[in-house]
């Protein structure tokens, strides 16, 4: 068994296939209809079987990357993980989540069940309703962010802080399984041999503090692995128990780099910054946005994850309508010009719906209403139809009874 790296671990238990059929049904449920998805699914037995092998005589090593830029709602770069090694990322997380969850505040917000950007937004708003004294005292926001985030996450500091972590914390016998696999995915870079889909000019304008290509030596974590999202979360944590305890601040969440402190001494929290610059230097090698540093009263109101935070009301934000209507757009743009197929539909139904689903968390019930009826070609509702239920979510479901054109 090549497992070297922790020789001196006794009695190493192997992988268990049950394990890893079902990670492989997490993966699928959200990746069934890529390219690599379905070649896998040809033959899933095999390949599971397969797999399971090269993890269990330590042969697994992780594939080529498909790289590509989104543009919304920010300009990034996005490496996809071949499906075999997704796979593999949900076998890990699945084994480690439950006793993350165990150590992480409770005011961190990406990537964990039911504390999404919804929940975080409310918890932000609640904060400064309690500092405020439901508005009747002076209170003050900061919110910070770093600069390159996941670009600049020190493989070295994460891996030994994970080792540390699994050593301690986990207790089956296949630990030096778990923590050899943890080790090829920290350590992978996805930039060698990567597959780029699209053209090198969609990389313009982007920063390279943004990119892959350009992280200093050992940093960076894809943007696109459910790895990364967990251990980046896991890498903070250290950051986030510094706030909470060590400081004693009360009013503090963060999403991944995104973080807000609420206090209703605005000197102090102004004393704190170069006090967390330090901390994020000097123990994560991370650096403050010196260009994303917002204090303010707050009546001033405060951008955060998408909402806008006001007293009395949260707002959606300019940037997520103005991304929906160009969504529209694009839709509308492809049923004038373009043949419709199925899979188009789908996407379609996808985005509609995922942007209706947003801004159902605002009052937004006349807005979408508006958006749906006045901006969306009419063929559009020839495949489709809009339902609600009695709390006026609206969603788009595909027609049975399809009219034709």
């Amino acid at each position: 068994m090549q497992l070297s790296l922790f020789s001196e671990e006794k009695n190493i238990a192997s992988i268990a296939m049950e394990e890893l059929f079902q990670a492989y049904i997490k993966c699928r449920r959200y990746k069934r209809n890529t390219t690599n998805a379905l070649n896998f699914e040809i033959d899933y037995e095999s390949n599971l079987v397969t797999l399971c092998e090269e993890i269990n005589n330590g042969t697994y090593n992780p594939g080529k990357s498909i790289a590509f830029i989104v543009n919304k709602p920010v300009k990034r770069e996005i490496f996809a993980a071949d499906f075999k090694d997704r796979v593999v990322h949900h076998l890990i997380i699945n084994k480690l989540n439950p006793l993350f969850e165990k150590e992480f505040i409770h005011d961190s917000y990406a990537c964990r069940i039911g504390k999404g950007t919804h929940f975080g937004i409310q918890r932000i708003d609640r904060f400064i309703r309690q500092c405020s004294q439901n508005y009747t005292k002076d209170c003050y926001v900061l919110k910070l962010d770093i600069k390159g985030f996941f670009m600049h996450i020190n493989k070295n500091i994460l891996f030994e802080k994970l080792k540390v972590f699994v050593y301690e914390k986990y207790k089956e016998q296949d630990k030096a399984l778990v923590i050899d696999l943890c080790r090829k995915v920290i350590f992978y870079d996805p930039t060698n041999g990567c597959i780029i889909k699209g053209k090198q000019k969609n990389w313009q304008g982007l920063p390279p503090d943004k990119s892959l290509f350009h992280s200093p030596l050992n940093c960076g974590l894809p943007i696109g692995n459910l790895t990364s999202q967990v251990l980046a979360n896991f890498y903070m944590n250290g950051f986030d128990h510094f706030i909470k305890h060590d400081l004693g601040i009360r009013f503090y969440g963060r999403y991944v780099d995104d973080f807000v402190l609420v206090h209703s001494d605005k000197e102090y929290l102004k004393s704190l910054i170069p006090i967390l610059s330090n901390f994020l230097l000097f123990t994560l090698k991370l650096t403050l946005h010196p260009k994303k540093i917002y204090l303010q009263l707050y009546t001033k109101g405060i951008k955060y994850l998408g909402g806008v935070i006001k007293p009395y009301r949260i707002y959606i934000a300019n940037r997520t309508k103005g991304n929906f209507y160009r969504v529209i757009i694009k839709i509308n743009d492809v049923f004038k010009n373009e043949d419709i197929d199925k899979q188009k539909l789908s996407k379609f139904l996808a985005s509609t719906n995922s942007y209706l689903g947003i801004m159902s968390q605002y009052k937004t019930y006349n807005l979408r209403q508006k958006i749906l009826t006045n901006q969306l070609v009419p063929i559009f509702w020839n495949f489709f139809k809009l339902v609600q239920n009695e709390d006026k979510y609206l969603k788009v479901i595909m027609r049975t009874d399809r009219r034709q054109i």
